[in-house]
């Protein structure tokens, strides 16, 4: 079996987990969503990026995204049918930053609250891979952060 290749994303939403209104967690089943699939779906369905562009910018193939599509749109399709909670986790990214040369470039990053990425002061910064949490320090974004276990870089939780 081939390994993974490592996916860029550019955007952490601050909030990973929804349910439905009025429900007990306890009653509730689970669809996970990793980042890489969150972030596909923002660029085609939220940013209006075509699939050859949007699979350059993330540097993976175009049948990757489109599977990441499909498999992330099936797990909100399923979840908002059968009324399950949505969590974001997971995936096989690397957080980027824009890079900052000439404007418009990376276009839809750097605007909104924190420049799209954290969210504020406190919080936790959680390892994607072995799960490890560390308390968020202020000014320095999760995804510079790297885990003291396994070495990847944090997100936020």
């Amino acid at each position: 079996m081939r390994p993974k290749r490592i996916k860029r994303i550019f955007f952490q939403p601050d909030v990973t987990y929804f349910k439905p209104v009025g429900i007990p967690m306890r009653h509730l089943k689970e669809k996970v969503l990793s980042f890489d699939e969150i972030e596909a779906i923002r660029l085609i369905d939220s940013e209006g990026m075509g699939q050859t562009k949007a699979s350059k910018k993330m540097k993976i193939s175009q049948s990757t995204l489109s599977r990441l599509l499909k498999d992330g749109r099936g797990k909100i399709a399923d979840a908002i049918a059968k009324g399950y909670s949505i969590k974001i986790q997971g995936g096989n990214f690397k957080m980027v930053q824009p890079t900052g040369r000439g404007r418009g470039r990376d276009k839809g990053i750097g605007r909104g609250r924190m420049s799209g990425f954290g969210a504020g002061p406190s919080g936790n910064c959680v390892c994607p891979k072995c799960g490890t949490k560390t308390v968020h320090q202020v000014g320095v974004p999760c995804y510079q952060q790297k885990c003291l276990k396994c070495g990847s870089s944090m997100t936020r939780e």
